[in-house]
């Protein structure tokens, strides 16, 4: 196939800025495994927002992917809340 590009994450084929697309790819992995958590402890999205210490509609737009809705900060905080426990790996 001529003109086919493959890419490794949707982030390489949607985001050109690679600043901007490797926090989109942390911003996504936290968004996932938050959801996750919440999906296993099987609250409500009530009680999400009082464990996240944010608004329901919030929590609605975390499990619905709405990834510009979300720094990272704010997502590394949700994750510890949860018990999670977050790291960053720094390489050259």
């Amino acid at each position: 196939m001529v003109g086919v590009q493959k890419f490794d994450n949707v982030w390489d084929a949607l985001e050109a800025d690679p600043i901007r697309r490797q926090n989109l790819k942390l911003r996504s992995e936290l968004m996932i495994r938050i959801s996750e958590e919440l999906r296993a402890l099987g609250v409500t999205q009530t009680r999400a927002a009082e464990l996240l210490h944010i608004s329901q509609p919030r929590v609605s737009a975390l499990l619905h992917g709405k990834i510009d809705k979300f720094r990272l900060d704010s997502l590394v905080d949700m994750a510890h809340r949860l018990g999670l426990d977050v790291s960053l790996r720094l390489a050259s």
